[in-house]
Protein backbone atom coordinates (compact mmCIF):
# COMPACT_ATOMS: atom_id res chain seq x y z
CA UNK A 1 0.00 0.00 0.00
CA UNK A 2 1.63 3.40 -0.71
CA UNK A 3 1.56 6.47 1.92
CA UNK A 4 -0.95 8.21 -0.29
CA UNK A 5 -3.63 5.84 -0.11
CA UNK A 6 -3.47 4.98 3.73
CA UNK A 7 -6.53 6.43 5.62
CA UNK A 8 -5.90 8.97 8.23
CA UNK A 9 -9.01 10.17 10.30
CA UNK A 10 -7.39 12.11 12.54
CA UNK A 11 -6.26 14.96 10.12
CA UNK A 12 -8.06 17.91 9.03
CA UNK A 13 -9.09 18.77 5.20
CA UNK A 14 -8.05 22.23 3.88
CA UNK A 15 -11.64 23.19 3.63
CA UNK A 16 -12.46 22.51 7.50
CA UNK A 17 -9.40 24.79 8.48
CA UNK A 18 -10.07 27.41 5.99
CA UNK A 19 -14.04 27.33 7.56
CA UNK A 20 -12.10 27.86 11.30
CA UNK A 21 -9.96 30.79 10.16
CA UNK A 22 -12.94 32.73 8.22
CA UNK A 23 -14.97 31.92 11.27
CA UNK A 24 -12.78 33.40 13.39
CA UNK A 25 -12.01 36.35 11.39
CA UNK A 26 -15.45 37.24 10.69
CA UNK A 27 -16.86 36.94 14.06
CA UNK A 28 -13.63 39.35 14.97
CA UNK A 29 -13.93 41.67 12.62
CA UNK A 30 -17.81 42.03 13.17
CA UNK A 31 -17.67 42.68 16.67
CA UNK A 32 -14.82 45.01 16.43
CA UNK A 33 -16.70 47.44 13.71
CA UNK A 34 -20.25 46.97 16.26
CA UNK A 35 -17.68 48.16 18.94
CA UNK A 36 -15.71 50.68 16.80
CA UNK A 37 -19.32 52.06 15.12
CA UNK A 38 -21.46 52.12 18.55
CA UNK A 39 -19.19 53.25 21.53
CA UNK A 40 -17.01 56.06 21.55
CA UNK A 41 -13.44 55.48 22.59
CA UNK A 42 -12.90 54.61 26.96
CA UNK A 43 -16.65 54.23 26.80
CA UNK A 44 -17.47 50.84 28.94
CA UNK A 45 -20.70 49.02 29.70
CA UNK A 46 -21.39 46.07 32.67
CA UNK A 47 -22.97 42.83 30.18
CA UNK A 48 -25.92 41.64 31.73
CA UNK A 49 -25.63 43.60 34.62
CA UNK A 50 -22.14 41.57 35.50
CA UNK A 51 -19.48 44.06 37.56
CA UNK A 52 -16.95 41.39 36.51
CA UNK A 53 -17.51 41.59 32.45
CA UNK A 54 -17.55 44.29 30.63
CA UNK A 55 -17.22 45.64 27.34
CA UNK A 56 -14.57 48.59 27.56
CA UNK A 57 -13.74 50.42 23.99
CA UNK A 58 -10.53 50.91 23.65
CA UNK A 59 -7.67 51.19 20.89
CA UNK A 60 -4.02 50.22 20.69
CA UNK A 61 -1.08 50.17 18.87
CA UNK A 62 -1.00 46.66 17.39
CA UNK A 63 0.48 44.11 19.80
CA UNK A 64 -1.93 41.79 21.18
CA UNK A 65 -3.29 42.39 25.21
CA UNK A 66 -2.97 45.91 24.65
CA UNK A 67 1.03 46.36 24.79
CA UNK A 68 2.43 49.00 23.20
CA UNK A 69 6.25 49.14 21.45
CA UNK A 70 7.96 52.13 19.76
CA UNK A 71 5.52 55.00 18.73
CA UNK A 72 4.36 55.40 15.37
CA UNK A 73 7.98 53.82 13.83
CA UNK A 74 6.83 50.83 15.96
CA UNK A 75 3.48 50.76 15.12
CA UNK A 76 4.29 50.23 11.39
CA UNK A 77 7.39 48.11 11.32
CA UNK A 78 4.85 46.14 13.59
CA UNK A 79 2.22 46.26 11.53
CA UNK A 80 5.20 44.68 8.37
CA UNK A 81 6.48 42.25 10.71
CA UNK A 82 2.57 41.19 10.95
CA UNK A 83 2.19 41.15 7.63
CA UNK A 84 5.12 39.37 6.62
CA UNK A 85 4.68 36.70 9.33
CA UNK A 86 0.90 35.91 8.16
CA UNK A 87 2.09 35.35 4.52
CA UNK A 88 4.84 32.76 6.00
CA UNK A 89 2.18 31.30 8.38
CA UNK A 90 -0.09 30.80 5.12
CA UNK A 91 2.56 28.79 3.39
CA UNK A 92 3.63 27.24 6.73
CA UNK A 93 -0.15 26.08 6.87
CA UNK A 94 -0.27 24.65 4.08
CA UNK A 95 3.41 22.59 4.85
CA UNK A 96 1.51 20.94 7.79
CA UNK A 97 -1.83 20.24 6.04
CA UNK A 98 0.69 18.55 3.37
CA UNK A 99 2.36 16.54 6.24
CA UNK A 100 -0.61 15.59 7.92
CA UNK A 101 -0.72 16.77 11.58
CA UNK A 102 -3.72 16.14 13.75
CA UNK A 103 -6.34 17.92 13.62
CA UNK A 104 -5.47 19.35 17.25
CA UNK A 105 -2.69 20.61 16.40
CA UNK A 106 -3.69 22.24 12.81
CA UNK A 107 -6.84 23.66 14.68
CA UNK A 108 -4.63 25.50 16.95
CA UNK A 109 -2.22 26.41 14.34
CA UNK A 110 -5.68 28.08 12.29
CA UNK A 111 -6.46 29.80 15.71
CA UNK A 112 -3.07 31.20 15.98
CA UNK A 113 -3.10 32.20 12.02
CA UNK A 114 -6.46 33.71 12.32
CA UNK A 115 -5.79 35.83 15.64
CA UNK A 116 -2.73 37.27 13.62
CA UNK A 117 -4.40 38.15 10.85
CA UNK A 118 -7.40 39.61 12.42
CA UNK A 119 -5.29 42.56 14.11
CA UNK A 120 -3.82 42.36 10.60
CA UNK A 121 -6.53 43.74 9.19
CA UNK A 122 -6.78 46.59 11.90
CA UNK A 123 -3.77 47.85 11.68
CA UNK A 124 -3.74 48.09 7.97
CA UNK A 125 -7.17 49.29 7.19
CA UNK A 126 -9.23 50.72 10.32
CA UNK A 127 -7.20 53.71 10.04
CA UNK A 128 -8.44 54.48 6.24
CA UNK A 129 -11.69 53.52 6.49
CA UNK A 130 -12.69 55.20 10.49
CA UNK A 131 -12.31 58.14 11.78
CA UNK A 132 -11.03 59.03 15.06
CA UNK A 133 -13.48 58.46 18.19
CA UNK A 134 -12.58 60.36 21.29
CA UNK A 135 -13.73 59.70 24.96
CA UNK A 136 -14.34 63.23 25.80
CA UNK A 137 -16.44 64.64 23.14
CA UNK A 138 -18.08 61.08 22.81
CA UNK A 139 -18.13 61.15 19.20
CA UNK A 140 -18.33 57.71 17.87
CA UNK A 141 -16.40 57.00 15.00
CA UNK A 142 -18.30 56.66 11.52
CA UNK A 143 -17.05 53.84 8.83
CA UNK A 144 -15.90 55.59 5.25
CA UNK A 145 -16.41 59.29 6.95
CA UNK A 146 -16.70 61.80 4.17
CA UNK A 147 -13.28 63.38 5.43
CA UNK A 148 -11.52 60.23 5.19
CA UNK A 149 -10.01 58.13 8.01
CA UNK A 150 -8.20 59.14 11.06
CA UNK A 151 -4.24 57.80 9.62
CA UNK A 152 -3.09 56.00 6.68
CA UNK A 153 -2.40 52.66 5.70
CA UNK A 154 0.00 50.22 8.28
CA UNK A 155 -1.10 52.72 11.01
CA UNK A 156 -4.39 51.72 12.45
CA UNK A 157 -4.92 50.87 15.94
CA UNK A 158 -6.69 47.61 17.01
CA UNK A 159 -9.97 47.51 18.40
CA UNK A 160 -10.03 46.00 21.84
CA UNK A 161 -13.27 45.80 23.56
CA UNK A 162 -13.53 42.25 26.24
CA UNK A 163 -12.45 43.15 30.10
CA UNK A 164 -13.15 40.96 33.00
CA UNK A 165 -11.89 42.92 36.23
CA UNK A 166 -12.93 40.27 38.69
CA UNK A 167 -11.04 41.59 41.41
CA UNK A 168 -10.43 45.38 41.57
CA UNK A 169 -8.46 47.19 44.63
CA UNK A 170 -7.62 43.65 46.05
CA UNK A 171 -4.99 43.63 48.64
CA UNK A 172 -1.91 41.00 48.87
CA UNK A 173 -1.52 39.78 52.77
CA UNK A 174 0.85 41.58 54.98
CA UNK A 175 2.71 38.28 55.69
CA UNK A 176 3.91 38.41 51.35
CA UNK A 177 7.30 39.67 51.23
CA UNK A 178 7.82 43.05 49.07
CA UNK A 179 4.09 42.82 47.68
CA UNK A 180 2.57 42.32 51.34
CA UNK A 181 -0.20 44.89 51.97
CA UNK A 182 -0.27 46.45 48.27
CA UNK A 183 -3.28 46.77 46.14
CA UNK A 184 -3.22 44.60 43.14
CA UNK A 185 -6.04 43.87 40.27
CA UNK A 186 -7.30 40.71 38.56
CA UNK A 187 -7.88 41.05 35.20
CA UNK A 188 -6.45 44.25 33.83
CA UNK A 189 -5.90 43.97 30.35
CA UNK A 190 -8.54 44.49 27.74
CA UNK A 191 -8.56 42.65 24.69
CA UNK A 192 -10.36 41.10 21.78
CA UNK A 193 -11.45 37.75 20.10
CA UNK A 194 -8.56 37.83 17.97
CA UNK A 195 -6.22 37.79 20.91
CA UNK A 196 -8.16 35.52 22.21
CA UNK A 197 -7.77 32.61 19.09
CA UNK A 198 -4.12 33.26 19.02
CA UNK A 199 -3.81 32.89 22.99
CA UNK A 200 -6.20 29.59 23.05
CA UNK A 201 -4.35 28.20 20.04
CA UNK A 202 -0.70 28.67 21.58
CA UNK A 203 -1.78 27.69 24.90
CA UNK A 204 -3.43 24.79 23.75
CA UNK A 205 -0.51 23.67 21.88
CA UNK A 206 1.84 23.90 24.92
CA UNK A 207 -0.34 21.99 27.19
CA UNK A 208 -1.36 19.02 24.32
CA UNK A 209 2.38 18.82 22.38
CA UNK A 210 3.21 15.39 23.52
CA UNK A 211 -0.35 14.23 22.43
CA UNK A 212 -0.17 16.25 19.07
CA UNK A 213 3.23 15.45 17.86
CA UNK A 214 2.96 11.49 19.39
CA UNK A 215 -0.32 10.95 17.06
CA UNK A 216 1.92 12.57 14.02
CA UNK A 217 5.15 10.35 14.77
CA UNK A 218 2.52 7.12 15.05
CA UNK A 219 1.44 8.06 12.03
CA UNK A 220 5.00 8.15 10.37
CA UNK A 221 5.51 4.60 11.57
CA UNK A 222 2.07 3.39 10.22
CA UNK A 223 3.03 4.79 6.86
CA UNK A 224 6.69 3.47 6.89
CA UNK A 225 5.42 -0.01 7.77
CA UNK A 226 2.04 -0.11 5.27
CA UNK A 227 4.69 1.18 2.39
Amino acid sequence: MSASTIHTPSTIKPKQLIGIITAVIIIDQVFKIWIKTHFFAGQEVNVLGLTWFKLHFIENEGMAWGLQWGGNVGKITLTVFRFAAVIWGTFYLRKLLKKQYSKGFMICAGLVYAGALGNLIDSMFYGLVFNSSDLFTRNIAQIFPAGGGYTGFLQGKVVDMLYFPIIENGHFPSWIPILGGKTFSFFDPVFNIADTSISVGVFTILIFQKRFFRKKQRMKTKMHHNV
